[in-house]
């Protein structure tokens, strides 16, 4: 099981390099194609929509295609995006080169969770999709902080060229090392919206919308925000980049193996609590290194392990739908990094660009908040089942302390 997993965590990794780079070389995109750093954020938002919007879309018009297949392209599909970005001129082409780069993402990340879920047997499903995620998560540790350091020292066209690279080398990986996995049940659009009808499902895609709008409005401007402890220095921005990252790749190992153990919402509420803390008082911690150390890792510790839970969650409330909700999971994080390019814009014209923990810290809590109801109703409904269908492959992550992966 775990070869294709990591061939699959392989390819996230390159999505998630792709996706987490540009916050670290904003500022050198801004100085040479001569725009505003808030508008340069929008190559962040360009990527990020276009995989929300693409990903359920793709996933409906690709539903037959073999997933082997269908990985191959969406790595291939990044590729160009970034070659393209790397070469095109003008802002306005590099804009629209961010969208081509986003549908690869949007063909690549659900499907590989979802391919990932259907090889592991379901007590392992939890650690199944926290390798996959921990691709997403250890770019930002090494593939991010890597990327900033090639922009800062040689150029940001030379970062997407890396990122390029490691999209070419996923792609060679799924092509000689994954084994063929025959395509899903094919699903029409409206079908695979069909989930969201239940209010369980829909308030958990609303907690992860919220609670990553949040997480990233600071991040996407997180060369500006904690310039304090950085002093312009792209090297040290590197360090607190990579900082972040080992947070965010413990969040997602050490979330997949908890929830596999632990009451999902348990762990869901105590971490926004944590990282909720911990944006409260970023505009104090931002302003020296030792402090914006700490802030990064206990952000991307509960940030990322919060999204393994809340995945975990989903596939727990419907596990027929399981590719379905993941996709729409997928859709809803990239929704989030989309908005959080306007959001932190917005920020920095409101409250300043070093208090953009505490707009951030808004969403944080009402997405706690859709969390906490969304437990309740999974905790309801689960009482309300007859004894005979609790099995242990289909039992919720919120249910009653029979065993602790049925939990």
């Amino acid at each position: 099981m775990y070869r294709p997993l990591l061939v699959l965590a392989l390819g996230t990794f390159a999505v998630g390099t792709d996706g987490f780079v540009v916050a670290g070389i904003l500022p050198d995109i801004s100085r040479s194609l001569n725009v505003s750093t808030s508008t340069t954020g929008l190559l962040v938002t360009v990527f990020a929509f276009t995989y929300g919007v693409s990903a359920p879309i793709m996933a409906a018009t690709t539903a037959h295609w073999p997933r082997k297949r269908l990985l191959a392209i969406g790595l291939l599909v990044l590729t160009l995006g970034n070659v393209l970005s790397a070469t095109l001129p003008t802002f306005g082409l590099v804009l629209a080169s961010r969208a081509v780069a986003g549908l690869g993402a949007g063909m690549f990340t659900p499907t590989a969770s979802s391919t990932a879920a259907s090889l592991a047997p379901p007590h392992q499903r939890g650690r199944a999709l926290a390798i996959v995620m921990a691709g997403l998560s250890a770019a930002t540790a090494l593939g991010a902080p890597i990327g900033t350091v090639i922009g800062t020292q040689i150029n940001w066209q030379a970062t997407l060229w890396f990122v390029a690279a490691l999209a070419v080398l996923g792609a060679a990986g799924i092509g000689t090392l994954m084994p063929t996995v025959p395509p899903a049940p094919a699903i029409r659009l409206r079908a695979r919206l069909e989930p969201m009808k239940d209010s369980r499902v829909a308030l958990t895609l609303l907690t992860t919308l919220l609670v990553f709008t949040g997480l990233f409005t600071n991040y996407t401007y997180i060369a500006e925000s904690f310039d304090r402890a950085t002093h312009g220095n792209g090297l040290t921005l590197a360090v607190l980049l990579f900082t972040w990252g080992i947070g965010a790749t413990i969040g997602s190992l050490g979330g997949g193996r908890l929830v596999d153990r632990m009451p999902a919402s348990r762990i869901i509420m105590t971490t926004i609590v944590v990282v909720s803390a911990d944006f409260a008082l970023l505009p104090l911690s931002s302003r020296y290194l030792a402090t914006a150390l700490v802030a990064l890792i206990v952000w991307g510790i509960c940030g990322w392990a919060t999204l393994v839970v809340l995945q975990h969650r989903l596939v727990g409330i419907s596990p027929e739908h399981a590719t379905v909700t993941i996709g729409l999971n997928a859709s809803a994080t990239y929704l989030a990094i989309a908005a959080s390019g306007l959001t932190g814009a917005a920020g920095i014209s409101l409250v300043g660009v070093h208090n953009l923990g505490l707009f951030g810290l808004f969403f944080l809590l009402v997405g706690l908040l859709l969390s906490l109801i969304a437990s309740r109703l999974i905790l309801r409904a689960r009482s309300s089942e007859p004894s005979g269908v609790r099995s242990r492959a289909t039992l919720p992550a919120e249910s009653a302390p029979e065993g602790p992966a049925q939990r």
